[in-house]
């Protein structure tokens, strides 16, 4: 049991741990729900239970670190089955990795007809991804740009990373892209300038599309993504490196987007959604960012709350379940209208939050 800003006490239940490092969480018609460990395996959650068998027909990942991120299900799910997931491709260039888009058909614990969609160019640039379909169909997908010494990736025009990329369901190009017909860009680029991005949803009123990006030491962001937009990485920041200076003599510039909402000192953002449910009247509208520790501190993990008014210009802030110890990892708002957590833990749990009555 835990103390609000808005004056009701909320209750955290473990619905399952010893879940190893996971990364993302999706429901799935019927009640199931699929959770991702970075390490290569997709976990199985029915009737509140974690399945000890890992779903079959997951594609060989790239070992050790971050490998399997994000899921997320065809808008007609219930119909075509199609599980889409992004992860590290293994290559014949030791060390190196394609970031790739992929899907299957899931059912009953197994994933099969996997193709790769997209893969991205090879490189030795670490980092995750997160995928969403888009109100218009599409898939986005993000990727990042935060590994010494390849910053730069994120401003050129030719490379996929640091970037937020576009897709139709197959994995084609949409013609209407922003940069499609432009020499010197690739096509799948929807906008450019990213370090990790760690968090992507699509708002449930408007339908905009918004991410988190987990910063340096310092210089987390919300942004509004934008088709064709810069959002500045590594040329501007709010942020300073992990040794100490600064990223950038100044954190604008014109041509290069601001964030809507900053933190410094960082928390380490990952995962984000905007409530719109009816479980927690006092929080419609808020967004909810996983913060894994904040300015380089361990064990400071928290959820962080963030309020908006009509213009979704940012009011106010609170952090929930800093008690906890734990580094989120995800968020997720279920179909029951709850609040859904995944702790980054070598034990690691998924979470609910509802109104203590």
């Amino acid at each position: 049991m835990f103390d609000t800003a808005e004056r009701f006490p909320i209750k955290v239940s473990v619905l399952a741990r010893g879940i190893v490092h996971p990364w993302s969480l999706v429901f799935l018609p019927g009640g199931d729900m699929l959770v991702t460990e970075r390490g290569g395996r997709v976990r199985v959650i029915h009737d509140g239970v974690l399945s000890p068998d890992p779903v079959s027909g997951v594609p060989q990942v790239m070992t050790g670190g971050n490998a399997l991120f994000d899921l997320a299900l065809h808008p007609k799910f219930s119909e075509n089955k199609l599980l889409y997931f992004s992860y590290a491709k293994p290559t014949d260039i030791e060390g190196a990795r394609m970031l790739t888009l992929a899907r299957g058909k899931y059912e009953n614990g197994k994933l099969t007809e996997v193709k790769d969609l997209f893969s991205a160019e090879k490189t030795k640039i670490t980092g995750g991804s997160r995928i969403a379909f888009g109100r218009d169909g599409m898939v986005y997908m993000t990727t990042g740009a935060a590994t010494y010494p390849f910053l730069d990736a994120a401003q050129d025009p030719m490379s996929d990373y640091g970037k937020v990329l576009r897709f139709r369901e197959d994995g084609s190009i949409p013609p209407d892209n922003p940069f499609v017909g432009r020499a010197g860009y690739k096509p799948e680029i929807f906008s450019l300038g990213h370090r990790d991005p760690s968090g992507l949803t699509i708002h449930p009123a408007s339908g905009a599309i918004y991410e988190v990006e987990h910063g340096p030491n310092g210089g987390d962001e919300l942004n509004l993504l934008l088709p064709g937009r810069n959002y500045g990485w590594p040329v501007v920041s709010y942020g300073r490196h992990y040794t100490g200076e600064k990223v950038s003599a100044s954190p604008s510039r014109e041509g290069m987007e601001e964030p809507m909402v900053l933190w410094i000192p960082s928390i380490a953002t990952s995962g984000l959604t905007f409530y719109d449910g009816d479980k927690f009247p006092g929080w419609k509208g808020n967004a909810f960012v996983g913060g894994m520790q904040r300015g380089e501190i361990t064990n400071t993990g928290r959820l962080e709350r963030v309020v908006f008014n009509a213009k979704l210009e940012e009011l106010r802030r609170e952090s929930l379940l800093t008690e906890l110890h734990q580094r989120i990892r995800d968020v997720r708002q279920g179909p029951d209208g709850l609040l859904y957590v995944l702790t980054e833990e070598q034990d690691g749990a998924l979470l609910r939050i509802e109104i203590a009555h």
